[in-house]
């Protein structure tokens, strides 16, 4: 990666504010392009934009390919003449992300959308549709996946009926002709998300701002990719997990973190050249300009948990693919426009494969202040090949953190940063844009001084997560231009 300081912020398009009681690609989207190109900032980091399953976890969806149709913006699919204006009377705006509300609104919306476009859509945009369709060869899998799922009352796939969990026979063929119009709908769906979303990043990127996007290493077991490709993944003969990925105890948690997505093969996996994987970072490629490989340690060796442990405690390291992986998508795709993030139990080989392909890691200012000076997350340690945050989307906010901190510690962190505490949450930021990390990102949470209720995640939580929202008069002028000028006084104003 060329070495230009830059600095942008981390914020989900499920947080932007706007009706249909989640956030859309919209024009709060392109409006909040307008305040990062005001801001000084080069980058927009987003979450991964799957399909969300229970809990609404990004990280947790029923495709690492589809995209997640709640993000569609109802009101462009008006100005196609897919809908009738009448839909967007239920639309509601809500402070929070109201998931249901969502769901239950956007699938039929959407229903309708498909039908109205099938009867009447010109031939131009038939054409761009079936296009769409024959080169996307992931669509129909996932499609059919999406409406079995519906027609088994939201079933896992390896409850289904024998025949369509484990694709026996012609059982594929029936039921594509069976659920033929569902099918339609979900393949309507998925092409205005990508519609929607490409136009987006065009905007974006041409008002000089990157997307930095994310690949969670792991998909969920009850995934069309599990579904439709059992043999490359560590499953029995039932295809349900023999074993299951987790973290130790950490940080986080001190049972660990049993995330229970079901473990890659990686035997078969580099049988089959890695093609899955290459398909999957040509994906993510087309979506982002720069990817942060989420649990990238686990390239190197994951944590391994027999499957039907309650805790992540009972699990050991397994190796992974090293560097096998990464020298296939070196040969598909050149340098790699790729951020490791090497966070938690990191041993010297991690540190080894990311060095090896010059990664950068990441660097948060919330983990510095816990040992000694030689604290690696300490700005005095930072190295130029990383990305510095104040913090992520699994930490607490800085307003919150700070304020959970006891007396002594927060004594301690002020003496560093010297600070006398009365403008903390932004000493805390001109910390991160002076690294000499060569990329600052900051939670949209921090620029805002948002206390600890507005965190986006609390990992080992099931529920309260990912339905923070911002207001539209949050993004104001006076707030672009401090962001500005502090990003312009560190050598990170805009690209």
């Amino acid at each position: 990666m060329a070495r230009v300081r830059k600095s942008g912020i981390l914020l989900h398009p499920t947080s932007l504010p706007g009706p249909g009681g989640i956030g859309s690609f919209g024009v709060e989207a392109r409006g909040f392009v307008d305040f990062l190109r005001n801001a000084g900032q080069s980058l927009w980091q987003i979450l991964p934009l799957g399909p969300t399953a229970f809990g609404n976890s990004p990280y947790m969806c029923y495709s690492a390919f589809a995209g997640n149709p709640l993000l569609i913006d109802l009101r462009l699919l008006v100005e196609e003449g897919d809908l009738n204006e009448s839909a967007l009377q239920d639309e509601l705006s809500t402070e929070r992300v109201a998931y249901d509300l969502a769901k239950e609104h956007k699938a039929a919306a959407l229903g309708r959308a498909a039908t109205n476009f099938f009867a009447s859509a010109d031939r131009a945009r038939l054409e761009e549709f079936w296009h769409f369709c024959d080169t996307t060869p992931w669509l129909h899998d996932y499609a059919l996946f999406m409406a079995l799922k519906d027609r088994y009352g939201k079933k896992k796939w390896c409850d289904w009926p024998e025949r369509f969990a484990l694709r026996r026979g012609a059982a594929l063929e029936e039921a594509s002709s069976v659920l033929g119009t569902e099918i339609g709908v979900l393949k309507y769906s998925q092409w205005q998300f990508f519609r929607q979303w490409h136009g987006l990043k065009t905007y974006a990127n041409q008002s000089g701002i990157g997307i930095f996007g994310d690949i969670p290493i792991f998909v969920a077991f009850d995934s069309a990719e599990v579904w439709a490709n059992p043999r490359l993944f560590q499953l029995d003969g039932k295809g349900r997990p023999r074993v299951v990925a987790g973290v130790p105890p950490d940080y986080f948690s001190s049972t660990g973190q049993l995330w229970g997505n079901p473990l890659y093969d990686w035997e078969e996996m580099a049988r089959c050249g890695y093609g899955w994987w290459i398909d999957r970072f040509r994906s993510a490629l087309m979506l982002h300009d720069l990817v942060r490989i989420d649990h990238f340690r686990g390239f190197e060796a994951c944590w391994e948990v027999p499957a039907g442990e309650k805790t992540a405690e009972r699990g050991a390291w397994v190796k992974g693919p090293g560097e096998a992986v990464f020298h296939a998508f070196r040969r598909e795709f050149g340098e790699l426009p790729v951020v490791a993030e090497d966070l938690g139990v990191i041993t010297p080989e991690v540190e080894q494969l990311r060095d090896m392909f010059s990664f950068p890691g990441m660097k948060i200012l919330q983990f510095a202040f816990d040992s000694g000076p030689g604290n690696p997350y300490l700005p005095h340690n930072h190295v130029r090949n990383s990305v510095v945050y104040t913090g992520t989307h699994d930490n607490d906010t800085t307003a919150g953190w700070f304020g959970s901190l006891s007396r002594d510690a927060r004594k301690k962190v002020l003496s560093y940063l010297s600070s006398n505490g009365k403008d903390f949450v932004w000493d805390l930021i001109r910390v991160a844009l002076a690294s000499v990390a060569d990329t600052a990102i900051i939670p949209l949470q921090d620029v805002l001084e948002l206390p600890g209720s507005c965190r986006m995640n609390l990992p080992g939580s099931a529920s309260g997560n990912w339905s923070w929202r911002f207001r539209p008069a949050d993004l104001s002028v006076r707030l672009a231009g401090r962001l500005a000028d502090l990003s312009g006084l560190y050598g990170r104003g805009g690209s």
